[in-house]
């Protein structure tokens, strides 16, 4: 990767830990100190677009919207601004922080920024298939997915045929706990390769979720969300499972292009390693049945 318009490096380039699709570099240089994320092009899920993606974090960077500043992007790598922080755990948020994840999504979903039309092909709905290879190659998780086989074809038949209500927005789409620091207790909102075009109440059910989730759901958390959105001066959709349905939809998708990962039997020379790529599979066999279980219940957060 060509990164000489950073400046001249005042030390090597060092690989930063964790990364669930990418990988993740610091660069420091005589200009400063650079995030650069080198893209994984052998399987990515989706066509990643990397001009009309930079084009809107430009927008929201320009507008405020707390996150590192946008550098450069190409088919290969992206480039911001390092950013220090603290990361945010896999539990519930304070109240606040919350509250004002929601104002940053009002002022997301205000900003005028054009995005090309894209066509959303199917879900896969290949899970028999897909344990009876993890059985013949005897992955360490064959027999939970085996046993899951019928859950996760309804999952696929709810997330090809929820109805969303609208309007649809431009905006992040993968505001998670492993997508935020906190600087000085707020939010700083990382990684933008999934914006996109999405329902908004899949944008609000996913992020509310997600930062009110641990053991168990934070109801006061998650409904902070929704009040620093209108607050924000967003308005709320309607309630109903579409709220929920891009949160386990992503989920879906995530967990089977994980066990295609495993299913290969070969270190990936880019994007997650091997090991993480079966812990993925795993969590994602164990907890989205679950999830989907609980339904009923998460949309009760709603009333």
């Amino acid at each position: 990767m060509d990164l000489s318009h950073l400046g001249v490096p005042v030390g090597p380039m060092v690989r930063v830990g964790g990364g669930f699709a990418n990988r993740m570099y610091r660069l420091d240089t005589d200009q400063g100190s650079f995030a650069v994320k080198e893209l994984n092009l052998l399987d990515r899920r989706w066509a990643y677009r990397a001009e009309d993606v930079f084009r809107f974090e430009r927008a929201a960077f320009a507008a405020g919207i707390p996150m590192p500043e946008p550098i450069s992007a190409s088919r290969t790598t992206l480039v911001h601004r390092w950013v220090e922080g603290e990361k945010m755990p896999e539990a519930p948020v304070s109240p606040a922080y919350a509250f004002e994840i929601g104002q940053i999504l009002a002022r997301l979903h205000a900003l005028d920024v054009a995005w090309p039309r894209v066509e959303e092909d199917p879900t896969p709905a290949d899970w028999p298939d897909l344990a009876e290879r993890a059985t013949a190659t005897r992955q360490p998780w064959a027999g939970e997915l085996t046993a899951q086989v019928e859950t996760f074809l309804a999952i696929a038949h709810f997330v090809d045929t929820c109805e969303r209500p609208g309007p649809v927005v431009l905006t992040h789409k993968d505001i998670q706990p492993w997508n935020l620091l906190a600087r000085d207790g707020r939010p700083v909102v990382l990684d933008w390769e999934l914006s996109g075009m999405l329902d908004l109440s899949g944008e609000l059910g996913s992020t509310a979720l997600s930062l009110a989730k641990g053991p168990g759901i934070e109801p006061g958390v998650f409904r902070s969300v929704l009040d620093g959105y209108v607050a924000g001066g967003g308005a709320l959709p309607p309630p109903g499972p579409s709220w929920f349905v891009f949160m386990i939809g992503g989920w879906l998708g995530f967990t089977r292009w994980n066990i295609l990962r495993c299913l290969a039997g070969v270190e990936p020379g880019t994007g997650p390693d091997l090991a993480l790529s079966h812990e993925s599979a795993r969590n994602g066999i164990r907890g989205l049945p679950d999830l989907f279980g609980r339904l009923p219940e998460l949309e009760a957060l709603l009333r």
